[in-house]
């Protein structure tokens, strides 16, 4: 069975269970006058009905004389009931017969006497803004029907007929449940077999970057079995009210099943209709705020990209200013948008806004606190993603800079977060800023001592020469020796070299120090750190022999 004949059939079943086509489930004349019937005194306000088989045919505002509209309502319906089952009585026999201050609608009988069942005088009439004879004439008119009705529904063949539309119907369910199993089984492989099939899609709209496929997958499934059992509980309880609908007894309780499920459907419906203008709104605030942040965004992009430049603007500026933009639109157009967003103005929303708000005030400060740091920290430019830098003690590659918290990869692949707040506290070392902003490489500072028995400007050759023989030592920048200290039984020397590229600077580090034990080994010059005190009696040297 294709789609086509599948919603076909669904359309069907929605409009046999609604109960489209079939009569009303009130009197034709109820309803008139209603106006004036609401504002006349003495009236029900809640008014009630006689009928059967739990079909309305008579409506009752008011009962005569000191009766109890419910007691009057009671002896009426099982009166009708008798009247019905008595086939002696026709139709045509229910008559009005205008007896001052009374219009009775009673049985002509053959011999010409009169037998009255129904008495409505003028200030019932007036519940309806009618006059006596007109509303006599009016419950004559619902009898009538209401006792063609029974005796038409009450029948061997009625029965019948209602059995075979019965078994017609579940026939035609059964088949829509195996066609519907079917179609969500095919859904089902279709899902699992071609997993990317929607992100073409989500990538021509741009969100192709925000999704992974297992998660596109995951919700479409999710999705399948939602719609396919929606579906199936949807149907099953209309096909509940279709099928009580084919037997007297319980035609009464199909009509009140398709009274609510009407009421529902109509209702909501209607709420959609009354929405249209709101969301209509809300779709052109959604329209506008997409097309700022686009702009914005496009702009801020050119910056970054260096096609726009604007005096006292850096371009490491570009994107984190964007994404602040983008916060700011999004808010600014979900204040715009929230008057219009239906039930926007209920108790829940407003209990859901005062649980936000508590939220806010327990964890602003914390919160605040941490995104100013992260603001002062873009605009400060203290680093960027990408940077090699120290902070706190904890060395590392800045991998993300978020208005919460920076993140820094380790040497050895540890990520730790550190909170802005902290951050704009401590004293940070960075060591791409120099290469970046002034095209300087940066340095490093090792510091060796030396007895006074070799000459310090050995010591200096001897550490110039290690120093070049790293390949990771730049020769931009000469590297340099100072003597920082004379110390009681050695000289310290530093040397100071400039790194080539600063991701290597612990590797270049450790290199240096390498060179530097092998050319003091080389030149049999022991390095004296840390300090040996001895008294030298044929003691081995603490030179390292050479292989």
């Amino acid at each position: 069975m294709t789609l086509g004949r599948q919603i076909a059939l669904l359309a069907l079943l929605l409009c046999l269970g609604l109960g489209v086509g079939q009569g009303p489930t009130s009197p034709a004349w109820a309803g008139e006058g209603g106006t004036t019937a609401a504002t006349a005194q003495g009236c029900a306000t809640t008014p009630l009905f006689v009928g059967l088989d739990g079909r309305r045919y008579l409506e009752i505002r008011r009962a005569p004389a000191a009766q109890k509209l419910d007691e009057y309502v009671r002896r009426a319906n099982a009166r009708l009931l008798e009247v019905a089952q008595d086939h002696t009585v026709q139709p045509h026999q229910l008559v009005v017969q205008d007896e001052p201050p009374f219009s009775l609608v009673g049985i002509r009988e053959e011999d010409g006497r009169f037998n009255p069942e129904l008495a409505v005088g003028d200030r019932a009439a007036a519940c309806f803004g009618v006059t006596r004879q007109q509303l006599a004439l009016r419950y004559r008119d619902g009898m009538r029907r209401a006792i063609t009705s029974y005796r038409g529904s009450h029948t061997l063949g009625s029965w019948l007929r209602g059995t075979a539309l019965a078994a017609l119907v579940l026939g035609f369910y059964i088949l829509w449940l195996r066609v519907q199993g079917g179609l969500n089984r095919r859904l089902q492989r279709h899902f699992a077999e071609r997993p990317r099939f929607m992100m073409q899609e989500l990538s021509r709209l741009g969100l192709g970057g925000f999704v992974e496929a297992d998660h596109v997958r995951q919700i479409m499934q999710w999705l399948r079995q939602v719609v396919h059992w929606s579906l199936v509980l949807v149907i099953s309880y209309l096909l509940i009210p279709l099928l009580l609908g084919f037997f007297p007894p319980t035609a009464g309780i199909a009509e009140g099943l398709r009274g609510q499920i009407k009421t529902v459907v109509l209702g909501f419906l209607g709420g959609i209709v009354q929405a249209i203008p709101n969301l209509v709104s809300i779709g052109v605030i959604v329209v506008i705020t997409v097309l700022a942040i686009r702009a914005s965004q496009s702009w801020f992009r050119a910056v970054d990209h260096g096609r726009i430049r604007l005096p006292g603007f850096y371009q490491e500026w570009a994107l984190p200013t964007a994404r602040l933009v983008a916060i700011l639109l999004c808010m600014a157009g979900l204040a715009a948008a929230f008057p219009y967003i239906p039930g926007s103005g209920s108790k829940v929303f407003q209990g859901a806004g005062l649980f936000i708000g508590a939220l806010a005030a327990l964890g602003s400060s914390a919160i605040a606190s941490n995104i100013i740091s992260g603001l002062m920290l873009i605009y400060t430019r203290a680093f960027r993603e990408g940077d090699r830098v120290e902070i706190n003690g904890v060395l590392g590659v800045v991998q993300d800079r978020a208005l919460l918290v920076t993140r820094l990869q380790t040497p050895r692949n540890e990520l730790v977060s550190i909170p802005n707040a902290s951050v704009i506290g401590a004293s940070v070392v960075n060591y791409s800023f120099s290469r970046r902003e002034i095209s300087q490489p940066v340095a490093i500072a090792t510091t060796i001592t030396i007895g006074y028995d070799v000459p310090w400007r050995q010591v200096h050759a001897l550490m110039l020469a290690a120093a070049q023989s790293v390949p990771g030592i730049t020769d931009e920048i000469d590297p340099f020796v100072l003597q920082t200290a004379l110390n009681d039984f050695h000289i310290s020397y530093e040397l100071t070299a400039f790194v080539r590229a600063p991701d290597t600077y612990r590797q270049t580090l450790s290199e240096v120090l390498a060179a530097l034990q092998d050319q003091f080994a080389a030149a049999d010059v022991e390095i004296l750190s840390p300090g040996y005190h001895a008294i030298r009696n044929g003691n081995r040297s603490t030179v390292p022999k050479q292989g």
